[in-house]
């Protein structure tokens, strides 16, 4: 009798798509979902420049705003686009 081999693959995702909320059904064009890719890109950077410098108390704080603030801009942003009056 043979024996079936199921291999599921899982996307890992990047700091900054699991921010913004990018998944892998986001494969669509939309304005919505190519800026969530553009902020998705800047808090990747951001990380990057955090994670590969010297770490002190006041640039941890600096860095946690830093991401904070890309959220609500990235959120506010798709929240202008989408908006209907």
């Amino acid at each position: 009798m043979e024996k079936q081999v199921i291999i599921k693959e899982t996307k890992i995702y990047k700091f900054g798509e699991i921010l913004v909320g990018l998944d892998s059904e986001d494969i669509e064009e939309s304005v919505e979902v190519e800026i969530k890719r553009k902020f998705a890109e800047i808090a990747e950077l951001t990380l990057l420049n955090y994670s590969t410098t010297d770490k002190s108390p006041v640039k941890s704080l600096l860095f946690d705003h830093a991401v904070g603030e890309i959220l609500n801009a990235q959120m506010s942003v798709v929240k202008l686009i989408t908006f209907k009056s």
